[in-house]
């Protein structure tokens, strides 16, 4: 039995967190859907985050304007296919982060296969919309 935690670990090559594909996440063919890897690379963005302490719920919910963090920019390409029942590695790392975003390099592999690379921009906002800065202590944990 594998004895993987939840929410994945903080590795020297980034966050990585194991997911396996399940029937829902194919199409008629038994392929991942397209779409469905956008959720396991959202699984991954929101562990690592949750590794590296970062609460969002209470980021949001704080008083005053309330910080989120949302989705600007996605760039992926597609490599490969997983099918039903692979177990797939999540692998996500910051590759900037900047006092009002942060931009994340993503791969989906399979084994050594890397079948996506993404590179996602993630924006902050608070709870008005606004695009807002991030609080120093959190931008620091993102490393350097």
């Amino acid at each position: 039995m594998m004895n993987i935690p939840l929410s994945g670990a903080l590795t020297p090559e980034g966050h990585v967190l194991t997911q396996r594909v399940y029937y829902e996440d194919t199409d008629f063919s038994g392929v991942v859907y397209h779409a469905r890897y956008l959720h396991f690379m959202e699984r991954g963005r929101t562990d690592y985050l949750r590794c590296l302490g970062v609460d969002q719920v209470k980021m949001h919910a704080a008083e005053g304007e309330g910080l989120a963090f949302v989705v600007h920019r996605m760039e992926i390409e597609f490599k490969a296919s997983a099918r039903m029942d692979d177990i797939l590695t999540v692998v996500t790392k910051t590759e900037r982060a900047l006092a009002a975003k942060l931009v994340l390099g993503q791969e989906i592999r399979l084994g050594d296969k890397v079948l996506i690379a993404a590179r996602v921009t993630i924006a902050v906002i608070n709870r008005g919309g606004r695009p807002r800065r991030l609080p120093a202590a959190i931008v620091t944990s993102f490393g350097p």
